[in-house]
């Protein structure tokens, strides 16, 4: 019977969470990525021009199929052939995934540019606000600004919790959601654990909760 230590035997690869989340904007099939994948699995194991064979021998593809999708990948620039020499002057060729990293390097800058503009635009709107606007609704948008997408009615309805039931100052949630995205830790429930334990300890203005802060860097 396989057990942990089978699977530890067979090895481990390490994989960005990046490449899932994004490789549909680079126009990458289910089946393209599975072959990049593989790729990086040959060469984090030091097989850097597996066969069309090989390649097969662990998808559900062919090795025609394979070929295929390799030519594919070579004709979009997500993969090049190349050539090395070793000490002997024999000629060794190697899959690079360089291209396949810089597209995603390019991807992720461009999406970080948007992001922050999208910020900023945001936090400009929020400013020109009325500052007598519901205190609610107020909170509600920090948060859609912070998290970078819009919140669900039952987010909504644990903000009108805070304010209207617990009576938390929304000053001080706003310092709780300071907290959370600098631990980069973007949830509910990390920043109502924050905001229990200032209870706890009777911090219920926006000083008091800033000199605990200073006292607990």
């Amino acid at each position: 019977m396989a057990n942990f230590y089978d699977y530890r035997r067979n090895g481990f690869s390490t994989f960005s969470n990046v490449l899932f989340k994004y490789y549909s904007k680079l126009d990458l099939s289910e089946i393209e990525l599975v072959l990049l994948l593989q790729l990086e699995v040959f060469d984090q194991e030091g097989n850097y021009f597996p066969s069309n064979q090989n390649l097969a021998a662990i998808t559900n593809l062919s090795a025609i199929e394979v070929s295929e999708i390799i030519q594919g990948l070579i004709n979009k620039e997500f993969i090049s052939l190349e050539q090395t020499h070793d000490s002997q002057g024999k000629i060794n060729n190697y899959y690079s995934l360089k291209p396949f990293y810089e597209k995603l390097d390019q991807l992720l800058n461009q999406e970080m540019i948007n992001l922050k503009s999208n910020r900023e635009v945001d936090e400009i709107s929020l400013n020109k606000e009325d500052k007598t606007d519901n205190p609610i609704q107020r909170t509600v948008r920090q948060f859609e600004i912070e998290f970078g997408r819009l919140l669900s009615p039952i987010e909504r309805q644990e903000i009108a919790a805070w304010i209207n039931e617990d009576h938390y100052d929304p000053e001080v949630i706003k310092l709780a959601l300071r907290e959370s995205v600098l631990a980069q830790i973007y949830n509910f429930k990390y920043v109502d654990r924050i905001l229990l334990n200032w209870q706890r300890h009777n911090l219920r203005t926006v000083e008091q909760v800033k000199n605990y802060l200073q006292r607990n860097v």
